[in-house]
Formats: structure tokens, C-alpha cells, sequence
């Protein structure tokens, strides 16, 4: 069900041209910055794989890939990616990246069973990243100095499009604030999880959410999150679950929070196979992902996705993510979107 969010008295501050421009300069200078800051090097992606591998990203569960047979392979049946989350911990490992250094690609997916609207589009393109890490740096301070690195980028990007457009004033703060998500359900224990974040992102206007996947007290989690990529169940020294988290900042145009990037430490065997059983998914122990896992010829790694449209919509200040890419909307949406001043491409 697609649902249009109205931006009070919105105005785009950029024409069509200026627009494309800011797009072309945002994702540049972003992903040099975030290579430099990382050390990552760019390499090619798929954008499809094999079904029955356990290589694509399985989302929350339920989501349905895209999938088409491959006529000189016998009928066998290809997946439209979701994300390359399992994909990039193997070409670590195929590359033999060192540890300290990674990977980054300009991952295209078709998210078919996308609620359609603002935010969320049928296209997803996210820079996919991954480093090898040290087995001692599973930990939280490790996670959040990775994550104030790659906001540290976010931030110079920003002040990039002040310099190229004087009337797009920057509004994120020096540094970024981390909560758990525990604690955010202990402070908003009344509302969802999207109301707890918009309550959060607006009081510090950029957030990262720790713990995202794990049962929290109320018995939910804060979201969904397959088993086999993130670390959602390893205690930290508070006690709290989880080695991963959600990147969000508040939108003064839309007036909520955004999820800008999903990051974590990635599971070790031990946590794979906790988690598999956790979500009922042990059957996945014979799938070649977590063969190779489970058989410890994967590295240990971090890694994320950054949402490349979300990241010029926030910065640009537009209202719909159909102001930045070319995607299928419904009629209805289009016409009223351009009817508030959202001309969707």
C-alpha cells in the first residue's frame, strides 16, 4: 500500500538541472570520502546471484526476490540482489583483503515488495561496503568508531553542498549520538519503533540506533534483521544485545526520521549458529554462504549499506526520493506529488 507523507508549505529549493548536478556532485565526493576514510577499494558487483546459495540478503524474512531462469543453465533460477551483505564478506575472503581494509560498490536492487512512498522505492541503490577486522574488535567502541567515521564523511559532504548552494544551510550536528534500543523503548515505551525514532532523530537530529534484530524487554525487536550477516545477540558491557545498528537523522522537510545507513560487526561462527537457531533458520548451515562460514574461511568483518538516493534527498532537502531517481510510482502519486511541488523524474 503506497502512502504519500505532504511536507507543510514545501518548496524545492533546486531546479531539474541543479538537482542532477547536486546528485552527480554528492555521490562523488561521498564515496572518495568514504574510501579515503575507510580504506576501501572500489570493486565490481553482481546484480544478480544464484538462488539456493544463501548469498543474497533475506531483509526482515519475507520479502520476495525478484528471480528469472537462466536458459543456458539448465532453468536454474537467478535472484535480483536485496543487498550484497553476504556477497562482500566472500570476496573479502576470495580477494584476501587485509585486515584493516575493504571494499565498496555501488549496489542496484529491485525491492519488489517495497511499500511505496517518500522513502521507499521499488529501485534501491546503497554503497555497499565491507572491512576485514581484527576478532579482538568485536566490540562496541569498535562499531562506534567506525560508525563516527563514516558520519564524520556525511558531515564534510554536506558542507560541500552549502559551498555549491548558498540556500541549503547544513543542519547536522558536529557529532553523531548513540542510543540502544532498549533504552529508547524505556524512554518511549508507548510508541513504535518509527515514533521512537522520529522522537529521538528531532531531539538530536542525527542518531545511531544500537542493537537492531534482537528481542528487546517488550519481547519485540526494534527491527527486523536476517540471522546470518549481523551480530544481534553478543552482550556488550552495558548488557544490551547487539553489534549493529541503524544510522538515522531527523528531516526538517519531511518532518520524521530517515535511515540513512545499516552497519554491524558480522556474525562469527558461535553467533551464526545461535542465530540460525534463534530464527528457526538452522536449515541454512548448507547453504554455501554459511558452509564457508561455519568451515572458518570467511574473515571477520563490519560492514553496511549506505542508501545513495536517501543521502542526496536529505542533503538536497527534497521531499520524495522520486525527486532524485527514476523509478515507477503510481499515477495517483505522481499527479499529487506535483500537485505539492515533488516532481518525481
Amino acid at each position: 500500500m503506497s502512502y504519500l507523507i505532504k511536507p507543510k508549505s514545501y518548496h524545492a529549493l533546486l531546479d531539474l538541472k541543479q538537482t542532477e548536478l547536486g546528485i552527480k556532485q554528492i555521490k562523488d565526493f561521498f564515496q572518495q570520502n568514504l574510501s579515503s576514510e575507510l580504506r576501501l577499494r572500489r570493486i565490481t558487483a553482481p546484480l544478480f546471484v544464484l538462488r539456493g546459495t544463501g548469498i543474497n540478503d533475506d531483509l526482515n524474512g519475507t520479502e520476495k526476490a525478484v528471480s528469472f531462469e537462466i536458459k543456458d543453465m539448465n532453468g536454474q533460477q537467478a535472484e535480483i540482489v536485496h543487498s550484497l551483505a553476504k556477497w562482500k564478506r566472500l570476496t573479502l575472503a576470495d580477494y584476501k583483503i587485509h585486515e584493516g581494509y575493504g571494499i565498496y560498490t555501488d549496489m542496484n536492487a529491485i525491492r519488489a515488495d517495497e511499500e511505496l512512498g517518500n522513502l521507499h522505492s521499488l529501485y534501491v541503490d546503497q554503497w555497499d561496503w565491507e572491512m576485514v577486522m581484527s576478532p579482538k574488535d568485536r566490540n562496541l567502541d569498535f562499531l562506534k568508531n567506525i560508525v563516527r567515521r563514516i558520519y564524520a564523511a556525511m558531515v564534510r559532504t554536506e558542507y560541500l553542498v552549502y559551498e555549491m548552494y548558498p540556500q541549503i544551510k547544513p543542519i547536522l550536528s558536529p557529532e553523531i549520538k548513540f542510543i540502544h534500543a532498549e533504552e529508547l523503548l524505556q524512554r518511549f515505551p508507548n510508541l513504535s519503533t518509527k515514533e521512537r525514532e522520529d522522537k529521538i532523530a528531532k531531539e538530536y537530529g542525527a542518531v545511531f540506533i544500537i542493537g537492531i534484530g534482537g528481542a528487546l524487554s517488550d519481547g519485540k525487536p526494534h527491527d527486523g534483521r536476517s540471522p546470518d550477516y549481523d551480530d544481534w545477540t553478543t552482550k556488550s558491557e552495558n548488557g544490551y544485545k547487539g553489534l549493529n545498528g541503524d544510522l538515522i537523522v531527523w528531516s526538517p522537510v519531511l518532518e520524521r526520521a530517515i535511515e540513512l545507513s545499516s552497519m554491524g560487526i558480522r556474525v562469527n561462527k558461535e553467533v551464526l549458529l545461535e542465530q540460525l537457531k534463534i530464527s528457526g533458520q538452522e536449515h541454512r548451515k548448507e547453504l554455501y554462504f554459511h558452509k564457508r562460514l561455519l568451515n572458518g574461511e570467511l574473515p571477520q568483518t563490519i560492514g553496511g549499506g549506505i542508501g545513495q538516493s536517501r543521502l542526496c534527498l536529505f542533503f538536497l532537502r527534497k521531499g520524495h526520493i522520486g525527486e532524485i531517481q527514476a523509478s515507477i510510482w503510481p499515477e495517483s502519486m505522481r499527479k499529487e506529488a506535483l500537485s505539492l511541488g515533488m516532481h518525481l523524474i
